[in-house]
């Protein structure tokens, strides 16, 4: 470059170069500054897109169940209980609870039935209902120091009362029977008793058809103190029928890990033949306690020895004394 600059009158040159190297080399550290800027720009913004996503998408069920994975995690063992809510209280919910007028919800007899067992746990209860029903929100209350689980076959239903009451555990189940296949379905779990449908074994692992098998896998690790069969649907030929729901009950309550315990089994709509056919079958009369109303039957099911292959101890005599006698 050039400058021409006359001073005095005198004519004096005055020549300024600037290599070309340094304005490349200033024209590169500008642009690689800038490319670095823009580098941490993006990642950035990735990087908190995707943790957002992460926490927004996460599904609150799935958050709960991995918290509340086994009782035997050491969170669960450090978490305080909760103290059992009063008497009065009790008696309280049950009262407005049966004043429903909700045609199908329970009388107050048959509330208190339930609500005394949960109430005289010695340690907090663990409670698996079939059904989402009109009192739902009362065994979960109810049961407030325990684990309460609810399994429904409407799976549409069971996201609409989760996404209401996030607090409650809703599981969806499709059952693919029904009421009027009762009598084929009891006809093959005899055959396979003492294979695919027996009254001991981890129902995950099961094919059997009356086996309910795809529920969440930490379902089958608890040792369930009350389960209440209220669902799925049972009135009319075509109904699912509870024949599935009541041989799990059976199944879960023979197959405790524990090393002592019952479980107390109430079957709503006893009057009902699946109801009474499939409780005398799969919880036995031998443990039936009482039925109130003519509604709620009441079974006190004990464990039972991995190599057992009768669901009840009558039956299971009677085919021995046979088999000595044909011996």
């Amino acid at each position: 470059m050039k400058n021409s600059n006359n001073n005095n009158g005198n004519g004096n040159t005055k020549l300024i170069l600037l290599h070309p190297y340094i304005q490349k080399q200033a024209a590169t550290s500008s642009s690689s500054s800038s490319n670095r800027l823009w580098l941490l720009a993006v990642l950035s913004f990735f990087t908190i897109a995707f943790l957002l996503t992460l926490i927004y998408t996460r599904d609150p069920a799935t958050l709960r169940s991995s918290m509340r994975s086994s009782p035997d995690t050491e969170e669960a063992t450090v978490l305080p209980v909760p103290p059992p809510l009063p008497t009065s209280v009790i008696n309280t919910l049950v009262h407005y609870a049966s004043r429903s007028n909700d045609t199908f919800h329970m009388s107050h007899a048959e509330l208190k039935s339930v609500s005394d067992v949960l109430r005289k746990c010695s340690h907090p209860c663990n409670l698996l209902v079939f059904g989402l029903t009109h009192e739902t929100l009362l065994w979960k209350s109810l049961n407030h120091r325990g684990r309460t689980v609810v399994v429904e076959e409407n799976r549409y239903y069971a996201a609409y009362f989760e996404e209401l009451h996030p607090d409650v555990d809703v599981f969806d189940v499709q059952y693919a029977t029904r009421a009027a296949e009762l009598d084929e379905l009891l006809g093959s779990t005899k055959e396979l008793v003492q294979q695919e449908c027996r009254p001991v074994q981890n129902l995950l692992f099961s094919e059997c058809r009356l086996g309910i098998n795809d529920l969440p896998n930490h379902v089958y690790d608890v040792d369930w103190d009350v389960i209440l069969v209220d669902g799925p649907r049972g009135e009319g030929p075509d109904a699912p029928g509870r024949m599935m729901s009541i041989f799990t009950a059976g199944v879960l309550a023979r197959s405790r890990k524990g090393g002592g315990g019952k479980t107390h089994v109430f079957v709503h709509d006893y009057y009902r033949d699946v109801e009474r056919v499939c409780g005398d079958e799969f919880l036995c009369r031998e443990n039936l306690v009482e039925v109130t109303n003519g509604m709620l039957a009441h079974f006190v099911v004990d464990r039972m020895d991995k190599d057992s292959f009768h669901f009840c101890r009558e039956r299971n005599g009677t085919a021995t004394a046979a088999a000595k006698r044909s011996g």
